[in-house]
């Protein structure tokens, strides 16, 4: 969700959290990944504005409007 609300390609996090595109892949398909690479991941995500929401009885993430 968070990728696909930046209008990111796997590709696009892979590179800018500085791992490869298969982490990436496996990490959505549900497959064990590193904790670093995880970390990397999230990391990324977040200096691009992404907001991760754990609170109550609600999870998600919260994504920058596109300009």
């Amino acid at each position: 969700m968070a990728r696909t609300g930046l209008k990111w390609k796997a590709v696009d996090l892979a590179e800018a959290a500085g791992v490869g595109y298969a982490t990436v892949a496996r990490f959505e398909s549900g497959e064990t990944v590193q904790p670093d690479n995880v970390e990397k991941m999230r990391a990324a995500l977040v200096a691009a504005g992404v907001e991760f929401i754990n609170g109550g009885k609600s999870i998600g993430v919260r994504v920058p409007r596109p300009d």
